[in-house]
């Protein structure tokens, strides 16, 4: 029995779809609602309005990643319908053309001319628009645009990493309420970063520090704001 059947290989862009909104969800699910946290906590509030704030955040947050991933991938993927019905015409109506154009694509990546003809031969012989589709428009079963799938998982990881700096509140007292939450949702990042980098095959360190830099700097900037306003008011 051939090696390639019985050991299949598993590439890690595989996971690139579901990875890149499980990703993006946590991690504004931690900055965004721990930034709120610390902002409404550093205007002087008292515990119970910073926890009401946090709640509030959490499910605005996920309500608002959900819609958003929705819409901008559910855009991606009209435009690979859309992409996809006119391949579909074309072949149709012109497909002494279409396989010029397929075999041109394989020759400029370094296949002889008439094996370029002979492959893109069999390939339009076995399923033509999936052929045009993956090598002309770059469209696969691994990039292609999965609207629900991008929604669920970000509003899902979103909620799951606003949970993490709201449940500082219940157990940090007031005094420390700032420093306490800031410090460990700076902990959560730095997790995440190293958790999606292990998860996506990435280095580990960049990823962690890229992703706990921007955190400081979110939860440095609403501190100061909050601060301001407290004093102000």
């Amino acid at each position: 029995m051939s090696r390639i059947r019985t050991h299949p290989e598993s590439h890690l862009v595989s996971r690139i779809g579901w990875l890149r909104a499980a990703v993006l969800g946590a991690n504004d699910g931690i900055v965004s609602t721990a930034s709120l946290i610390v902002g409404v906590a550093a205007a002087s509030a008292a515990t119970s309005e910073v926890l009401v704030a946090g709640v509030a955040g959490l499910v605005a947050g996920a309500m608002s990643m959900a819609a958003g991933e929705y819409v901008s991938v559910s855009s991606q993927s009209d435009t690979e319908r859309a992409d996809l019905a006119r391949e579909r015409a074309e072949l149709a109506s012109q497909p002494a053309f279409e396989r010029e154009e397929l075999a041109k694509i394989y020759v400029a990546r370094g296949v002889a001319p008439d094996l370029a003809l002979q492959v893109a031969d069999q390939l339009m012989a076995k399923d033509a628009l999936e052929a045009h589709a993956r090598d002309e428009l770059g469209i696969s079963e691994v990039t292609k645009a999965r609207p629900i799938q991008a929604a669920m998982t970000s509003a899902a990881t979103f909620a799951v990493g606003a949970a993490m700096p709201l449940a500082m509140v219940t157990l940090v007292p007031r005094p420390a309420l700032v420093l306490g939450v800031s410090v460990a949702s700076l902990l959560f990042l730095a997790l995440l970063g190293a958790i999606g980098a292990r998860a996506g095959g990435a280095d580990v360190l960049k990823a962690t520090l890229r992703v706990t830099f921007w955190g400081a700097l979110a939860l440095a900037l609403t501190a100061g704001i909050g601060k301001l306003f407290g004093a102000v008011v």
